[in-house]
């Protein structure tokens, strides 16, 4: 089951998202600051956090700047009211994976926590260990190991490994790596930050640019 950790201080909207979070069969944890939040992440197993900006004690930039400062990439999206381009942009510097203004439809809320969550690759049928040239991946046990040594990936280079490993031998657009990453708060220059990490992780040659079009992992 998907765990959640909810840092929101609306108590209408918690127990709103409870709710229908617990019918979606995903296991809610809620907390009211941001204090409280930042302890939970570091000491409890969750798959995502829904983090407000607006707490009562600090504002969710500074718990989330603390959160990647202790080395954790536990998938955040962030939930809040700041819709300005301004905050959305500081959010993502800060290492949000996604943003969402308030008021939300919650489907698309439920879609995006499925998304960004560490569970959709381990709760897919395809299970199968992936084995491209020197590189081997588990998307079961979230593994990569290059020439038999283990390889660690943050949360959103494994997702991106595995769309580039599953898909050997076809060429996958930008367009489509984008989405599948970082969806609607995708920057464009962002896969090619993420693309040089892989390389220097998987091999040079390990991902071959398609001028043009996008990439094809060769292994």
């Amino acid at each position: 089951m998907t765990r959640v950790l909810l840092v929101e201080d609306e108590e209408r909207l918690v127990a709103s998202l409870k709710d229908g979070l617990r019918t979606a069969q995903i296991e809610v944890v809620d907390t009211r600051t941001g204090r409280e939040g930042l302890a939970l992440a570091r000491s409890q197993d969750f798959d995502l956090m829904i983090l407000d900006i607006g707490l009562p004690d600090q504002e969710g930039f500074t718990v989330l700047r603390k959160l990647r400062a202790s080395g954790s990439d536990l998938p955040v999206l962030i939930l809040t009211a700041r819709t300005s381009a301004e905050d959305t942009v500081r959010g993502l510097k800060s290492g949000a994976d996604d943003y969402m203004p308030k008021p939300f439809s919650f489907d698309e809320l439920l879609a995006r926590i499925r998304l960004r969550s560490r569970k959709p690759l381990t709760e897919d049928p395809t299970t199968t260990v992936i084995e491209v040239g020197h590189c081997v991946l588990d998307p079961l046990n979230r593994t990569l190991e290059v020439d038999g040594e283990p390889v660690s990936l943050s949360n959103r280079e494994f997702q991106l490994a595995h769309l580039l490993m599953s898909q050997a031998g076809r060429v996958v657009t930008r367009a489509e790596a984008l989405e599948h990453v970082w969806g609607s708060a995708a920057r464009a220059n962002v896969l090619d930050v993420y693309i040089r990490y892989l390389r220097s992780r998987m091999g040079t040659h390990a991902i071959k640019t398609v001028r043009g079009e996008g990439y094809l992992f060769v292994g």
